[in-house]
């Protein structure tokens, strides 16, 4: 991971970089749009409140969990033996980033989701509760941090998550070798070049022309700035548009060229 001064550098040079998207560098009438009707959204999902009251329920739990994590591992908590108010700390997506991702759900009306990185569940109850009707599968690789997302769900009497528990390499490719097509993936479970990669090019096959993919931190480490590089140079990905902190990347082959954009958000 970068230190807190050269990811702060970073991010100056994104947002100097980025377009307003108000006719400054968009032309695509997709992207306008979808700036318009999603980025500049403001307004909270009905149920935001619910769910960051179990944000701050989570921050103030000074219990300790024994965890495995599979990923990158956190700069911030070196021992395997965590509070849960130190996890949520780390790994929990900011509302903004979590309820864009639901706004983006419902914009494109999807379906079915799939999550890398369930963590404590903030973010997949954001997805969950999008779309009600939709149905979401989520991979979490530690059980006593699946265990504590599982309980805010029934919290939030969440009905639609489907949690799959144990390491990615064993899980994923047992999902995959059974699975539908999937319309939204959002990776948040390893934060290294390689494994984003190799998750990436597992679950092309179940993704159509309307899916999106969200990959987090794409700016996090430079071996995340080099896995997004690498696919933005897919040849499956017709659209990115970089976020700083997300990443989202489309497949749709109704465009004319390929583009790539940084958006300020």
């Amino acid at each position: 991971m970068y230190n807190s001064f050269t990811l702060g550098k970073k991010y100056i040079n994104y947002r100097l970089k980025a377009s307003n998207g108000k006719g400054h560098g968009v032309h695509s009438p997709f992207v306008f749009d979808f700036i318009k009707t999603v980025l500049r959204n403001r307004k909270a999902l009905p149920f935001a409140a619910s769910i960051e009251d179990r944000r701050a329920t989570l921050l103030a739990d000074k219990s300790f969990i024994d965890v495995i994590d599979f990923g990158a591992g956190s700069t911030a908590i070196k021992s395997n033996r965590r509070r849960v108010s130190a996890i949520a700390r780390s790994s929990l997506k900011p509302r903004k980033y979590a309820e864009l991702i639901g706004k983006i759900i419902q914009y494109f009306n999807v379906q079915s989701c799939l999550e890398l990185g369930t963590s404590l569940g903030t973010t997949t109850a954001y997805m969950a509760l999008s779309n009600p009707t939709g149905k979401i599968i989520s991979f979490e690789g530690d059980e006593n941090i699946a265990a504590i997302a599982q309980q805010q769900f029934k919290n939030l009497k969440i009905n639609n998550v489907q949690s799959v528990v144990g390491a990615f390499e064993d899980t994923l490719p047992k999902y995959i070798a059974d699975a539908q097509q999937v319309n939204l993936f959002f990776l948040d479970g390893n934060h290294r070049k390689q494994p984003t990669l190799d998750y990436f090019r597992m679950l092309l096959p179940i993704a159509n022309e309307q899916s999106i993919f969200i990959f987090d931190d794409i700016h996090w480490s430079e071996e995340m700035e080099a896995a997004w590089e690498e696919i933005k140079k897919d040849e499956s990905v017709t659209l990115t548009i970089d976020l700083f902190f997300i990443g989202l990347v489309f497949l749709r082959k109704d465009f004319l060229a390929k583009q790539d954009f940084i958006i300020k958000y």
